[in-house]
């Protein structure tokens, strides 16, 4: 039986950039960057005004002194040159006029009268203005390959003159549960036979992850029928089955693999939950497709995914570190494990002033979708490792983001 990490590495193996498309800016929202985007002009692209104010030579400025005003510079026109003893009346981001070094915000002024302008104080050469490359100079990176393009990163592209950008296309995944005793939602339920949730969880996780992903439908344990979903499916980058991969009778989907061909890498992985995942690829005609045989319980299910095929996933968009993200909390409770196996397990994490705390989310049995539902992040156990007791310190992988966030009752002040 094959160990986590190199189970893992496996399948990273496998994993290719997808080609990269252009899109425009607006279109790219949490897409992933296929290459270095760089600066073509500086951010800003000239000295500025940071304030409403006046436009001065610092060394003219102090308490009660009397400047001429020699004209008005608004943000996207160019003003005239301030001389000695002068100001110019200037908006916030409108260039500094030629000559000027410095502005007095209006506050500090008399507001100006009759053509001249009072000031209260004084002020220092630079003060005031945003100076040409402040931001941004020019070359600078401005998005890395691989980074998802967030609000922010738009913004910046668009800032530095970017209308579109390359993005890496989605992989492309779908979806295919098997098993004669599940039944679509909506659909009644017969005897022994259970709805049909993997599909729902699995397509919504792909998608979070960037991926195009495709739900198949259900397959029956029928291993003719299996098959030809399968050969039909290998237009796809990936193909994630459900179920119908451990030794009982109707688990056909590694004879299925095996009947199209698949160049299996592995079967079975030391950890728990989801030690019956398989894993192979199959090239057809200079495409190659991953295929993903997942548990059939659906918490197994959800943990290979996150552990498996989201690293391949984020590979495919050329992230640099595809591996999900670690935080370290601190155990609230005991959680009793034997060792044997690496064993990912269900916690709930809280922010506190001291740092963040875990708490197992109850009874972690592979079939307890609840659990998967109220949890934060997957509590990492190495296979030499048994359980955790109160305050120790323990490596969690990060699932909701937003559980590391504490509220701010005094918020805004």
């Amino acid at each position: 039986m094959l160990a986590m990490n190199e189970a893992a590495a496996r399948i990273l193996a496998t994993a290719a950039p997808t080609p990269p498309e252009t899109l425009p800016l607006h279109d790219a929202l949490d897409r992933f960057a296929a290459t270095d985007v760089h600066a073509s002009v500086a951010v800003p692209p000239w000295d500025n005004s940071a304030m409403d104010g006046y436009a001065v030579r610092a060394v003219d400025t102090g308490p009660a002194a009397s400047l001429a005003l020699t004209g008005v510079v608004g943000a996207g026109s160019v003003g005239g040159p301030v001389g000695p003893g002068e100001a110019v009346a200037i908006m916030t981001g409108a260039p500094m006029p030629p000559g000027a070094d410095a502005v007095v915000i209006v506050e500090d002024t008399d507001g100006a009268t009759e053509g001249r302008v009072t000031l209260t104080t004084a002020v220092s050469p630079g003060e005031n203005v945003r100076r040409e490359g402040g931001d941004l100079a020019h070359g600078d990176r401005v998005v890395a390959a691989g980074q998802r393009l967030t609000p922010a990163r738009l913004g910046l592209l668009a800032a530095v003159g970017h209308a579109d950008v390359q993005v890496r296309v989605r992989p492309r995944v779908a979806v295919l549960a098997t098993g004669d005793e599940i039944v679509r939602p909506g659909q009644p339920l017969g005897p022994g036979q259970i709805h049909s949730s993997n599909p729902y969880a699995l397509v919504g996780l792909l998608r979070t992850l960037g991926a195009e992903a495709t739900d198949l439908g259900d397959a029956p344990d029928d291993l003719d029928g299996l098959v030809d979903l399968l050969e039909a499916a290998l237009h796809h980058d990936a193909v994630v089955t459900t179920g119908g991969v451990s030794v009982g009778r109707f688990d056909l989907v590694k004879e299925a693999f095996a009947r199209l061909g698949v160049d299996m890498a592995f079967w079975k992985v030391r950890m728990k939950p989801g030690k019956p995942l398989a894993f192979g690829t199959l090239r057809r005609g200079g495409h190659t497709t991953a295929l993903f045989g997942l548990p059939g319980n659906p918490v197994s299910c959800m943990v290979n995914t996150h552990v498996f095929v989201a690293p391949w996933i984020r590979a495919c968009l050329g992230m640099a570190t595809p591996f999900p993200a670690r935080v370290r909390a601190r155990m609230a409770g005991d959680l009793h494990e034997r060792p044997g196996r690496a064993k990912l397990l269900r916690v709930t994490l809280e922010s506190t002033p001291d740092g963040l705390l875990a708490r197992s989310t109850g009874p972690q049995g592979s079939g307890v979708l609840s659990s998967m539902g109220r949890a934060h992040g997957l509590l990492l156990r190495a296979s030499d490792e048994g359980g955790v007791r109160e305050g120790d310190l323990v490596d969690v992988v990060l699932l909701d983001p937003d559980a590391l966030l504490r509220s701010d009752p005094d918020w805004p002040a």
